[in-house]
This record gives C-alpha cells, sequence and structure tokens, in this order.
C-alpha cells in the first residue's frame, strides 16, 4: 500500500496522519479516476498541498491553456454550463479532516470539485464521485446524485491575463482559500475546519 493509501486510511481511522508522498503524480495517480498517463498530456497534470487546522489537503487538476482561444465564456467553458475545473479527470481533492467548502460540509475522504463558471459569479460543486472521466456529459444523474452539496462564490477581472489555468493556496487563519485564476478571471474559494 502507498505512503499516501496509509495516510488516508489513518486520517479516516482517526489513527496519526502520515506525511503525503512526493512526487506529486504518485499521489494524483492514486486519487485519480483513470490509467491515462501523466505524461504527455496537452493539459498537464498539476498538485497542490494546503494546510487546514494542520492538517494537509491534497488537490489534483488538469491545467488547460488558452492558446489564443477565449475559453472561459466561449464555447470550451460556456457560461452557465458545468466544467470539470480543469482539463482531463474532474478536479479531485482528499482531505483527512471534515471541512466547509464555500461553506459547504465535507466529511473527511475524496472528493470531486466541480463548477458552473459566470461572469458575476461561480457555483461550487463538491461530489463525492471522483471515478468519472471529466467531459462534462459524463456527469450522469447518478454522479450528481452524489453531490455533498453547491455554493456560491464571487469572480473577480484580472488586469493581466492567465494563460493557463492555475489553482493555488493562501493561508487564512486556520484555513484556507483556494484561488482560480484563468485568463482574466479569479475566483476565491474559503476552505476551513469543520
Amino acid at each position: 500500500m502507498s505512503l499516501f493509501a496509509l495516510a488516508a486510511a489513518a486520517a479516516l481511522s482517526g489513527a496519526p496522519l502520515t506525511p503525503l508522498p512526493q512526487p506529486m503524480d504518485t499521489a494524483c495517480q492514486i486519487l485519480l479516476p483513470n490509467d491515462v498517463p501523466v505524461e504527455g498530456r496537452k493539459s498537464p497534470l498539476d498538485s497542490l498541498t494546503f494546510l487546514v487546522a494542520k492538517h494537509p489537503v491534497k488537490l489534483c487538476y488538469g491545467r488547460p491553456s488558452s492558446r489564443s482561444r477565449v475559453m472561459l465564456g466561449g464555447a470550451a467553458v460556456p457560461y452557465g454550463k458545468l466544467w470539470r475545473t480543469g482539463a482531463n479527470e474532474p478536479t479531485i481533492f482528499f482531505t483527512p479532516v471534515a471541512l466547509t467548502v464555500a461553506g459547504v460540509k465535507v466529511p473527511a475522504g475524496s472528493y470531486s470539485l466541480y463548477t458552473v463558471p459566470t461572469e458575476g459569479d461561480w457555483a461550487i460543486i463538491v461530489n463525492r464521485s471522483t471515478k468519472q472521466w471529466g467531459e462534462e456529459s459524463n456527469y450522469t444523474p447518478a454522479v450528481q446524485a452524489q453531490e455533498v452539496g453547491r455554493a456560491k462564490v464571487k469572480s473577480e477581472q484580472l488586469k493581466q491575463p492567465i494563460e493557463t489555468f492555475t489553482i493555488r493556496s493562501e493561508g487564512a487563519g486556520s484555513g484556507a482559500v483556494l484561488v482560480l485564476e484563468w485568463e482574466k478571471t479569479r475566483v476565491k474559494i474559503p476552505i476551513k475546519p469543520a
């Protein structure tokens, strides 16, 4: 069993937390639903680990680039439609502790993170299902039935465009803020201990 799987099992059982493994691709390949190689993707796989109440939360996602196309609000990611919040698989996160994600209560475990972007705000969707491919057509009624909850957060405009979709974290007391940035849009998702 991998270190990451051991850490997950320990966290869910209440045992002491084992540090997450590195490099990123080892942990993300365990979390992600498919046996698709990490190398050679048009939209590379990336990850980040951030702390909530001193516990590491791991997030894995695909990073599409604009490449002179209009993505947000265009044909690729139309406003008002479900988005996998990245490329390839849906964005996946693992938490060893209970959280609130934009106010949605999330028990310890692995989840997918979908969004519905609009010009003024984004719906944040936390879902228990992590095994489906990320294409929005795979968000079937069976997958939708596994939603933990939805919340809305405001979006803001950036002066300088961001070519490649990026998720980063900022500390916020005992929690964190996930910052999603792409093209001329920034969205901040508050993450707090439950």
